[in-house]
């Protein structure tokens, strides 16, 4: 049954994936149809067709290996300074750049001269090329606020969860008490499981963050408010000062660092509770700040890789996955002993996960990405009009195809990237459990 049940979450998550490359290459092609260029294919997949069909201009299909997607659209690149769509050359490296500013022209038709993409406006043109990516951030941010604001996250609540008997130090390897140990302020006061703080030295407290703070800034006597069989009472406490967690900005805590603070003595209840707009918007301030700190991480995870793939080392839970990695723990979701809508959420957290790290990798400003073409777009606007400001000649489209060597070399790091993480997926892979 559970290898039943991690092959059903493998297939959700990758038909999950492939939705988001299509949208992907939608965003593309709708915007490349609007602008008037014309794109003889649309394929989600590599490789072999397995199945298409043409429609207008456009051939639509799917191909065997369902690991990306992509359009054609035609005369990416403008034809050399001789006017030439392709020519010759005894330089390995002016032979990449001629061979890619043919194969934007290979398809070219009569009547196409003026349905070319490097013809079209840089800025009609950096639409084109940031609308697939941005087709991600809007899956991202519409299943990320759809399933915080309906669902919601497991959030520390202002309930009593558990009281401590005693103040033991949060640094200490040691979680029982010991005799000699002073009394918790919490057990003094008589606080109890199941407690709901409302109110913590007079002053009304609805969140987890509020009233941990306020301890943390108390020591010596303070009054908390609580709700006790549906009616309130107050509870008299003398905060004693101890070392806890210490807390970042954004009220997470840092790991291994501890600091001096108010003591109280409890366990916060926690619970899944639906976000508000503003903690959705918040939460999703993280996840983007959170994805942007992995994206310039990623050469440092590079050692960790190949010690998990080839070493036989411990694989680091914050480790990159690909997309086998993902679909892996897709399947491993469908397996947990938790409630199905429990199951749901957290594929479709996973799904907009991968598609914030989508938007965000296509956004890096080298070819062959799309941030490659938009920074190649938005260059030959600057340049040319800076000539209009200063009154001198056009200096026309920036050719683009100049950088395909340097294109090659980014997609042979980004292969062998691929390859390091899908092997480690394979031998080593990460998981929720």
């Amino acid at each position: 049954m559970t290898i039943l049940l991690t092959v059903i979450g493998i297939v959700i998550f990758a038909a999950g994936l492939l939705f988001s490359i299509a949208f992907h290459e939608f965003g593309h092609l709708s915007t490349a149809k609007m602008f008037g260029i014309r794109v003889p294919q649309y394929m989600v997949g590599f490789g072999p067709t397995i199945f298409s069909r043409k429609k207008g201009d456009t051939e639509y299909g799917f191909k065997a290996i369902p690991m990306g997607g992509y359009i054609r659209m035609i005369g990416m690149f403008p034809p050399g300074p001789d006017g030439r769509m392709s020519s010759r050359s005894t330089s390995p490296w002016r032979s990449m750049i001629e061979d890619a500013r043919s194969a934007a022209f290979e398809e070219m038709q009569e009547g196409d001269e003026e349905r070319l993409f490097y013809t079209r406006k840089p800025w009609k043109r950096v639409i084109v090329m940031f609308a697939g990516p941005f087709m991600n951030l809007v899956l991202a941010v519409v299943i990320f606020f759809g399933v915080a604001m309906t669902y919601g996250f497991q959030t520390q609540t202002t309930e009593v969860g558990g009281v401590q008997q005693c103040v033991i130090s949060q640094s200490a390897k040691r979680q029982t008490c010991k005799p000699g140990d002073p009394e918790s302020p919490a057990a003094k006061a008589g606080l109890h499981k199941g407690d709901k703080i409302v109110a913590f030295d007079g002053r009304k407290v609805d969140d987890w963050d509020t009233l941990s703070d306020r301890i943390r800034k108390t020591i010596g006597p303070a009054t908390i408010t609580v709700r006790r069989d549906g009616h309130q009472q107050v509870l008299h406490a003398n905060l004693l000062e101890n070392t806890v967690a210490k807390k970042d900005s954004n009220g997470d805590v840092v790991p291994g660092k501890f600091v001096p603070a108010g003591y109280l003595g409890f366990a916060a209840q926690t619970k899944i509770v639906p976000l508000s707009f503003g903690e959705s918007v918040d939460r999703m301030g993280g996840m983007v700040s959170d994805s942007v700190s992995r994206l310039v991480d990623l050469p440092s995870k590079i050692p960790g890789l190949w010690g998990a793939a080839f070493e036989g080392k411990q694989r680091a839970a914050d480790s990159p996955v690909g997309v086998v990695g993902a679909a892996r723990i897709g399947g491993e979701v469908m397996t947990l002993h938790v409630p199905a809508e429990s199951q749901i959420a957290m594929m479709l957290f996973l799904l907009a996960g991968f598609n914030l790290s989508l938007f965000l990798f296509n956004m890096v400003p080298l070819l062959p990405l799309d941030g490659g073409h938009i920074a190649g777009a938005l260059w030959e606007a600057l340049r040319r009009n800076l000539a209009r400001v200063f009154s001198r000649p056009d200096p026309g489209p920036f050719d683009v195809a100049k950088l395909m060597p340097v294109a090659y070399v980014v997609a042979g790091v980004f292969v062998c990237f691929t390859a390091l993480v899908l092997i480690a997926d394979v031998v080593n892979p990460v998981k929720i459990t």
